[in-house]
């Protein structure tokens, strides 16, 4: 594939590269990923019932998010574009006794049949050109399939809260995480989406407080939203 579709950060992937070894500590560097773990599972659970859905997850990294989707009761496929992820991942849902499929490769790449659903957490915002994501992930949708999306808004609420309190304040996330240029206002991903085929269903805020470590879904899109495309 010619390197202007190419969906891969190099720099982002070598971020997440350094953070390997540390996907499943729930105390460690990316510990805000398990405390809103489960407002992301019940965002899902309010469009779906998993059990025997076939499904894909997208920018897995360690798993986290797969492995609470493949207990949920759907069959489940993990890619990522960064290969020590991958490796935990594979391990982790081996040794918890789960049946996931995990693969290293960019989502261009893949070819499947298709999927009930796509989920991509937190995964838009660290791309080159996060359109050509949701094209690929409306190629693997089967016919009225769902996708399950969450990143960050680009406003200056945003910058203050995801940037400069959680990585340079509080030192919630390694510093360098996110780059405010790459995030995403919900209307652009809105844009974005039908320009490929796919219909918005449903935009809702995620509210995250850093002190308690406390995640609840909310009306609220300015910094955390999650959305849902048919």
């Amino acid at each position: 594939m010619s390197n202007d579709q190419s969906t891969i950060d190099d720099q982002e992937v070598g971020k997440f590269a350094q953070l390997s070894q540390h996907w499943w500590d729930s105390k460690g560097p990316l510990k805000t990923l398990h405390e809103i773990n489960p407002v992301r599972l019940a965002f899902v659970n309010q469009h779906l019932d998993l059990r025997g859905l076939i499904g894909l997850d997208v920018g897995c990294g360690g798993g986290i998010f797969t492995e609470s989707l493949a207990k949920n009761g759907a069959t489940l496929t993990g890619i990522d574009a960064e290969a020590a992820a991958i490796k935990v991942a594979t391990e982790h849902a081996q040794a918890n006794g789960l049946s996931i499929e995990y693969l290293c490769t960019p989502i261009e790449d893949y070819e499947h049949q298709g999927f009930d659903f796509i989920s991509c957490m937190e995964m838009l915002e660290h791309v080159q050109k996060p359109e050509i994501v949701l094209e690929h992930c409306k190629r693997l949708l089967k016919p009225d399939g769902l996708l399950l999306v969450s990143t960050i808004s680009r406003t200056f609420k945003a910058y203050a809260g995801a940037i400069i309190m959680a990585e340079y304040v509080l030192g919630l996330l390694p510093k360098q995480t996110h780059d405010y240029k790459k995030f995403i206002k919900p209307s652009e991903l809105t844009a974005m989406a039908r320009s490929v085929g796919l219909s918005p269903v449903d935009l809702q805020g995620m509210d995250y407080n850093p002190l308690t470590g406390v995640a609840c879904l909310s009306s609220d899109v300015s910094i955390n939203y999650l959305m849902a495309f048919r």
